[in-house]
């Protein structure tokens, strides 16, 4: 990821989300979900650099290892290998942590608190099982890996689908993009890098499957409204027809009361009776 403005915007709606604090000097304790993933994940990557055993430690213990099958089934480590980043790559952590301000910030704006975390930590845990499923049934070799790009790429995939004209700009090409573009060209890349097994394609499958995890997880509700109004209207076409039924019945009924009088009808007419005056009550309404 490169460079990205912030014109936060679908085709037709007003910017969603800004942030506009004060400068201080003094330190205060994160506000926001975002705040505290940017502080654990710098402050882990920080400690990890000035302490080596510490560090050593960490990424031992932490990061998600598919060299061997009892460190594949210790699943803390699908937790705890987001908040890790390469020691060595430093734009490893610039990268994430720079995306994970500019796009985390609008969906927790929209998710809230409790369910933005949530859905980081899952899309992060996804793309780690795919990882490992593939390494597990050797179609990509063990070994580690630590990142919080499947929660990253989980973001940018909800943004995707939420805000598909999003524009940004991908280093180094300086030409404004929507970001749904750009999510489905990213989408095709990792896709192309896991089945040619290029270079880190164990990182590519995590990207992979946190950016469709993400994607998912935003675009439920549009799958579930176009689910619910088949069965509301197949409900309320069978409502309408019982309806009809009685109210056709109805005037056979009345014509039998005007020829005979109301004591010639039987106990299930005069049900039916009661019913169209139940309709008729429910419809002045």
């Amino acid at each position: 990821m490169g460079l990205y403005d912030r014109d936060y915007t679908r085709e037709s709606s007003q910017p969603v989300y800004q942030y506009a604090q004060r400068p201080s000097m003094h330190f205060r304790k994160p506000s926001t979900i975002v705040g505290w993933l940017l502080l654990i994940n710098i402050t882990v990557f920080i400690l990890a650099l000035l302490f080596k055993p510490l560090g050593a430690f960490i990424y031992q213990w932490f990061s998600i290892d598919t060299r061997s099958l009892p460190q594949t089934l210790q699943l803390w480590r699908l937790i705890t290998y987001q908040f890790l980043h390469d020691p060595v790559w430093i734009f490893h952590i610039l990268f994430n942590m720079y995306a994970l301000y500019i796009f985390g910030r609008i969906i927790e704006q929209f998710f809230g608190k409790k369910r933005f975390l949530f859905f980081y930590l899952t899309c992060g845990v996804i793309g780690g099982l795919f990882y490992t499923l593939l390494s597990l049934i050797g179609f990509l070799g063990a070994g580690v890996m630590v990142g919080a790009s499947g929660s990253i790429l989980g973001i940018i995939g909800a943004c995707a689908v939420m805000f598909p004209q999003m524009k940004i700009m991908l280093f180094p090409v300086p030409i404004p993009i929507s970001i749904r573009k750009a999510a489905i060209g990213g989408a095709f890349l990792f896709g192309l890098l896991v089945l040619t097994r290029g270079n880190n394609a164990g990182g590519h499958a995590a990207h992979l499957a946190g950016m469709a995890a993400g994607a998912l997880y935003a675009y439920w509700p549009n799958i579930k409204y176009k689910l619910k109004p088949k069965t509301a209207g197949a409900k309320w076409y069978k409502k309408r027809k019982s309806q009809r039924q009685v109210l056709e019945e109805l005037d056979r009924i009345l014509e039998k009361v005007h020829n005979s009088g109301v004591h010639s009808l039987t106990r299930k007419e005069k049900q039916i009776l009661r019913q169209a005056t139940k309709l008729q009550q429910q419809d002045e309404r």
